[in-house]
């Protein structure tokens, strides 16, 4: 074919395109958003490489309302949520008409494979049903003596490190700790293996993972951003390849997935070859379940190997490091208030007692339950500190997003609804969501679990799975192990309460939420370092 016949005709769907996205985009551009830095990279640049998470969305959903505007690459308008109605018609009432976004399913694949976090529509679905036996109430119940057991264990390392002080009291790297024994934890309930994380004999496995986000994802150049943005043009078959791409990222995450895989494989076929010849009846971690469940659906409906392999990953991203993360903040924030992490310890000292005089060993499930200031403090810290802090959406057709709180538009008018074309990205920020004083009241930005005991859902409209937080995500896609977590951060949290007391080191370091994909929290002096947080721990007297 001619050449100027080729340039003509991509020239004309150029045009195309732009002329479409100007007609579609009429509508959004009465929505208001702080002003571009660059036509060529928009807002990306500015709000990849801001310093701590929040930080933007907090100014502009305090200037701009609950949802506003800003700009992708070439001028690109894109629509930030965090508007309670606006989210229950996207979570909620929209099925799946709000797909992930390409990046977002992208970096998915890489990082855990074509698993049920990867997955849209049927596919979602049907592996999400097949999941769900590891998740019932009576199965989560079953575990907690393993929580206990990894969360006695790190106890027990505590102790013996304050032994050898001469005041009993020691500064300690919380979250160090913490990610050692969550990834032990889901080492036996997820796969029944040792990990050996507490005992510094971290299996292969575990280690490719250890600090992937926070060495991977920071901070990423300008071409990165740029050739990310083209993704949605590119069919998800063929944009499975960019992950050979010799860049950083690309790297650590397909190096990481390997080796998971590679282990993934030969543990499930273990296990399946023990479930065919019934000696696996009794297991009860969550890959023998899993393998059990998918052996017995009907074959249209049975997960494919390579999703069997990327729930592995997907057991391990969601149930490590994003747990040690919740909990890291839960007792920095205890740390800074001694007089709310005082009432929790009498509280587990008063249900210690109940525990003992029916003659029980440990808490049950009900007893963690009834632990009301703890529970609040979780909740309240889960809000305060979400560990995913956004998610990228695309409208797949034309709608209309209904508004709690009205916005003001650029010229003038107050609305209480946004039309949201084809295509536009939608992004959803948890972390403005979360904090929206028109939810949880003027002390927003503070630390106050009394709101969960006085009020257990706030907001008129309510969207996230637990207590109207977005945290867990909401609707058809929100994450179904949220009360496995739940349990797992209460069986450690209680034993941490009971045994330790926290407070922030005399030198007082200034902790950032960093943005790795998930918040990290670094010593601003020390961010070389990595993931840290530093307090002083000591026993309880």
């Amino acid at each position: 074919m001619d050449s100027r016949v080729v340039l003509l005709l991509a020239g004309g769907v150029l045009l195309l395109a732009t002329v479409r996205r100007y007609l579609a985009s009429r509508c959004l551009r009465k929505v208001r958003g702080p002003p571009s830095p660059s036509w060529w990279m928009g807002h990306l640049q500015q709000v990849n490489h801001q310093f701590e998470v929040g930080d933007l969305d907090g100014q502009w959903v305090r200037e701009y309302g609950t949802v506003w505007r800003t700009k992708g690459i070439m001028g690109e308008d894109e629509l930030v949520v965090a508007d309670p109605k606006a989210l229950q018609h996207i979570f909620h009432k929209s099925g799946y008409r709000f797909p992930k976004s390409a990046i977002a399913r992208q970096i998915t694949r890489e990082i855990a494979g074509e698993g049920i976090l990867y997955a849209m529509d049927r596919d979602h679905s049907r592996i999400r049903k097949i999941m769900n036996p590891a998740f019932t109430a009576s199965q989560l119940k079953s575990f907690l003596p393993l929580f206990r057991s990894s969360a006695q264990k790190l106890g027990q390392k505590w102790r013996d490190i304050l032994a050898t002080t001469a005041n009993s009291s020691e500064r300690v790297n919380v979250q160090a700790w913490l990610a050692r024994c969550t990834l032990d934890v889901i080492g036996e309930v997820g796969f029944d293996i040792q990990c050996g994380a507490l005992d510094d004999s971290l299996n292969p496995v575990m280690k490719a993972y250890k600090n992937m986000f926070s060495d991977a994802i920071p901070f990423p150049s300008n071409f990165t951003l740029l050739f990310r943005s083209f993704w949605h043009w590119i069919p998800m078959p063929i944009l499975k390849f960019v992950q050979y791409i010799p860049t950083k990222d690309h790297t650590r995450f397909r190096q990481t997935l390997k080796v998971i895989n590679d282990f993934a494989k030969s543990l499930i076929e273990e296990k399946t070859e023990a479930v065919l010849s019934g000696a696996g009846e009794k297991e009860k971690d969550i890959m023998s379940i899993l393998v059990k469940a998918n052996a017995s659906e009907d074959p249209k409906s049975r997960l494919t190997d390579e999703e069997m392999m990327s729930q592995m990953a997907t057991f391990l991203l969601a149930g490590h490091e994003t747990t040690a993360s919740v909990l890291t903040w839960l007792l920095y924030e205890l740390a800074r208030h001694p007089e709310y992490q005082q009432k929790m310890r009498d509280e587990v000292r008063a249900i210690r007692a109940r525990v003992a005089e029916r003659g029980d060993a440990d808490f049950s499930v009900a007893d963690l339950d009834a632990m009301t200031y703890c529970f609040a403090a979780m909740k309240e810290v889960l809000r305060l500190h979400p560990i995913v802090y956004t998610l990228g959406r695309v409208a797949s057709r034309d709608d209309v997003l209904p508004l709690a709180s009205p916005i003001t538009n650029a010229d003038g008018e107050v609305v209480s609804e946004v039309a949201v074309p084809k295509g536009t990205s939608v992004v959803i920020s948890i972390w403005a969501y979360n904090r929206l004083p028109s939810i949880w009241g003027a002390d927003a930005d503070e630390f106050n679990p009394h709101r969960f005991i006085e009020h257990e859902k706030m907001g008129a409209t309510y969207v996230g799975v637990t207590s109207n937080l977005m945290t867990f995500s909401a609707g058809m896609q929100a994450c179904l192990g949220w009360r496995f977590a739940m349990i797992e951060m209460q069986a450690i949290l209680v034993e941490m309460i009971e045994h330790f007391e926290f407070a922030i080191p005399e030198d007082k370091p200034e902790i950032v939420r960093f943005p790795a994909g998930l918040v990290a929290p670094l010593v601003k002096s020390e961010m070389h370092l990595g993931p840290q947080m530093p307090l002083r721990i000591s026993p309880v007297q």
